[in-house]
């Protein structure tokens, strides 16, 4: 059986984010890649045991899999220092005129990224309607919008800022989270051509 190895992210000192923030929250990314792998080989080498464990094993999956691949997403969207959105860009095009302005659509993501509880506010494409779609994920695993790309997310668990922000100060920790994006990494995925 394949496993997945933790990715190892180049991420530069941000502004109002600790290296100590960063580096915890890596462990935790490092611990879903670690559960995925545990839950895939018990799930197959336990086959036909114990049913109940089994069922409980492939409920899991999904929520340590997420786990796993938004904090990719996540992290990635820090790499190599902030870069401005690009004007002339694909997403940028697809976002303005979709929500009238750049402005328009960040006002609605960052409302999103304020829903009361824990999960990540992700900006979503859907190559089938041709739409990007702002949406709640719960946990990180409950309303993941089917077949459509990750373009931007943000995670709203406390363990994303809690050495830097109170958890009373998500709107001061979700304006820095912003400030320190690359949107080159960003547009890139989009999956259009120029």
């Amino acid at each position: 059986m394949n496993h997945y190895t933790a990715k190892k992210f180049n991420i530069s000192k941000l502004d109002g984010i600790s290296e100590k923030n960063i580096t915890e929250h890596i462990k935790l990314y490092e611990g879903y890649v670690k559960n995925t792998n545990v839950i895939l080989e018990s799930m197959y080498q336990n086959a036909g045991s114990n049913v109940y464990e089994i069922k409980e094993m492939r409920r899991r999956l999904g929520f340590e899999f997420d786990g796993m691949r938004n904090h990719e997403h996540f992290f990635t969207q820090w790499e190599d220092g902030a870069q401005e959105s690009n004007t002339t860009s694909n997403l940028y095009k697809k976002i303005k005129e979709q929500f009238g302005s750049f402005e328009n659509w960040k006002k609605d993501f960052v409302e999103i990224a304020k829903t009361r509880g824990i999960g990540w506010a992700i900006l979503y494409y859907d190559r089938t309607g041709d739409t990007l779609i702002n949406v709640w994920v719960d946990e990180q695993h409950l309303g993941h919008i089917q077949g459509a790309d990750f373009i931007v997310g943000i995670d709203m668990w406390e363990h994303a800022f809690v050495y830097d922000y109170a958890t009373s100060e998500k709107a001061a920790y979700i304006d820095t989270w912003y400030k320190n994006l690359n949107w080159n990494v960003i547009e890139k995925r989009l999956p259009l051509t120029d």
